[in-house]
């Protein structure tokens, strides 16, 4: 009973440590998250931008310091994630160029093969007939007409010859320069593959750390903790509503909207996980670029790249099937369903879901079919 106690009050001891480095630590203004219900309100809609954590006092304040440094570790984590995600796409395009030039230098391989063999084929005509100058084989030939006649081939042969050397050359050449292009996309592949590994370690340290504090906090803990975040989520969700952004929303899905948001809906309650685009599991950009495949347009990988590549539309514009993107580093992402409401693949240890659009700060809104 007694070594019970002590166990007890050892984990209190533990936690009560924890948080109170926590709350002495200075949570930047920027730190942010992935996660849609574990943000503070979000500032005046379409304004990007991550809130400061103002811990309070008291338990709710420790627990507060607990939460706001999750939200720190899992938005590093996101930003990791779309870093990954960039690098691992840029891999697959240069492996494929890789690939292209080799084939291309096989190719070339074989055309300078083969013009080497007929070089060595004219070579030994010309031996064959003795190498005379044309003045010499007119003189001691019995047919001079024959020999006029064949001169003129032999005039064509001669051009052959000379247009077969040149083309050898130049194939020589462009098989130099194609290896030279090779061997400089292997170097930018290597080069790529270690920001991939870079910034997977990264992810993996974020994560881990974001487990570890998780596993200071006692059950009753945890559901205190879970409950905050949806009290934030709810505040923030009701303030984006209030400001009247959804009041004179009228736009209706497009015939590719309305193919992505089913697309999306569809994998509701499947896990996340960083660097998936399915079918069984999806991180954020993962989730929105799928149902941007499948609804026939494709759009890039990463939100960040959503977000730079694809038409910026306003929020009063809003339809169905637009992407939400997040944070002002453009970190997350999300497809917009109708009525306020997003569907978005928040991050680890959490699934597919429905969530409010105003429960993260917005930085703004894409359309991936602009009409």
């Amino acid at each position: 009973m007694h070594r019970g106690v002590r166990r007890g009050r050892s984990r209190r001891s533990v936690l009560a440590a924890a948080v109170t480095a926590l709350c002495g630590a200075v949570v930047p203004a920027t730190a942010g998250t992935a996660s849609a219900s574990a943000r503070e309100p979000s500032p005046p809609p379409g304004t990007g931008g991550s809130p400061a954590a103002t811990p309070g006092t008291g338990v709710d304040g420790r627990l507060e310091a607990v939460r706001a440094e999750l939200d720190r570790l899992y938005h590093d984590a996101a930003v990791a994630t779309d870093a990954y995600n960039a690098a691992e796409e840029k891999a697959r395009q240069q492996a494929a160029e890789v690939d292209r030039l080799k084939k291309q230098i096989a190719e070339g391989r074989r055309k300078l093969d083969d013009l080497k063999s007929r070089a060595g084929a004219a070579a030994q005509a010309q031996y064959r007939s003795g190498g005379l100058p044309p003045e010499a084989r007119l003189l001691l030939g019995d047919d001079p007409q024959a020999f006029l006649q064949g001169a003129g081939w032999a005039v064509q042969g001669e051009r052959a010859v000379r247009d077969l050397l040149e083309d050898m050359t130049r194939t020589q050449t462009q098989l130099r320069e194609l290896a030279d292009r090779a061997e400089s996309e292997l170097a930018s592949l290597e080069t790529t593959r270690k920001a991939k590994d870079t910034a997977r370690a990264r992810i993996e340290k974020r994560i881990e750390e974001a487990e570890k504090l998780q596993a200071t906090l006692e059950k009753e803990q945890r559901r205190q903790l879970a409950e905050l975040e949806r009290q934030a989520a709810r505040k923030a969700q009701a303030a984006w509503l209030g400001s009247g952004v959804l009041k004179d929303l009228r736009t209706a899905a497009s015939r590719a909207g309305r193919k992505a948001v089913a697309f999306a809906t569809a994998q509701i309650g499947k896990p996340y996980e960083w660097g998936a685009e399915g079918p069984r599991t999806y991180d954020c950009s993962g989730l929105t670029s799928q149902a941007w495949a499948a609804a026939g347009h494709p759009i890039p990988r990463t939100s960040q790249e959503q977000w730079r590549q694809l038409t910026h539309v306003a929020l009063k514009d809003m339809r169905p099937g637009d992407l939400i993107i997040y944070f002002d580093d453009a970190s997350h992402v999300a497809l917009y369903v109708g009525g306020g409401r997003i569907v978005h693949a928040p991050r680890p240890g959490r699934t597919v879901t429905l969530a409010g659009a105003g429960e993260m700060p917005i930085l703004g809104v894409v359309r991936p079919d602009p009409d």
